[in-house]
């Protein structure tokens, strides 16, 4: 069984257009998707289409929680709220009240079995979809925070966009990175494959390309709200 997690789109349909045809040459057998699907990119609707087209499981993340009831004081930096409350309305605007419906039903964590294997997956951590929890944390700090929530072989997470995999205790611990927003200076989509064969277990970050600067004109073209900084990040998969 070949399984691709992905995770973290931001509204960029492009690149998550490009991850699902890699997917599709690869010949991926299943497909989980950790969350924030629609804010902060220039085609939420789109890509939000392209996620429910897929059929499968898809968990909620700290990003959708936003466009359900906006973003809360204390959850951003003071001098950043404002204009992530602008970039909220424009996405919500962007939906209909049955995508806004979609996004609020979505479950928080997913508990698998494959080929006997159990793999625990949820967008930040299992009790939070806010909490931050970085490649560079100690190994006691990433078992309290992400692997004592249950029992399990792998422990899949994203919301921090900066793909990993580590192995601690005889685990396996997976960040699968973002699609639409990569915050680790690559500007390449990251997502995630696990295969699991006869009791082997094989695990890969997969970089992709995508056309960045058909992105930067849909920005620009939609008018986003905070396009000079999204264009900056894309562009570079950091803010400069």
């Amino acid at each position: 069984m070949r399984i691709a997690f992905i995770s973290d789109i931001h509204g960029n349909s492009l690149a998550l257009e490009a991850v699902l045809a890699d997917i599709t040459r690869k010949q991926i057998d299943q497909i989980y998707v950790l969350g924030d699907l629609c804010y902060r990119g220039p085609d939420p609707k789109r890509s939000l289409a392209l996620i429910r087209s897929l059929q499968t499981k898809v968990i909620k993340g700290n990003a959708d929680e936003w466009v359900i009831r906006g973003v809360n004081q204390g959850e951003v930096p003071e001098q950043a709220i404002a204009m992530m409350r602008q970039e909220r309305e424009w996405t919500a605007a962007q939906l209909d009240s049955a995508d806004i419906a979609y996004l609020d039903g979505l479950p928080t964590e997913l508990n698998l079995e494959i080929e006997g294997m159990k793999i625990h997956a949820f967008h930040a951590t299992p009790d939070s979809l806010f909490e931050i929890v970085l490649p560079g944390a100690g190994d006691d700090v990433l078992k309290t925070k992400l692997m004592s929530g249950s029992e399990a072989d792998v422990y899949i997470y994203a919301h921090i966009h900066r793909p990993y995999i580590r192995y601690l205790d005889g685990k396996i611990l997976i960040n699968v990175g973002s699609v639409g927003l990569p915050f680790d200076g690559l500007p390449k989509a990251a997502y995630v494959i696990v295969d699991i064969q006869q009791g082997n277990i094989s695990t890969s970050i997969e970089r992709i390309s995508y056309p960045v600067e058909e992105v930067v004109k849909q920005y620009e073209e939609a008018n986003y709200p905070n396009a000079e900084m999204m264009i900056n990040l894309i562009r570079n998969g950091f803010v400069k």
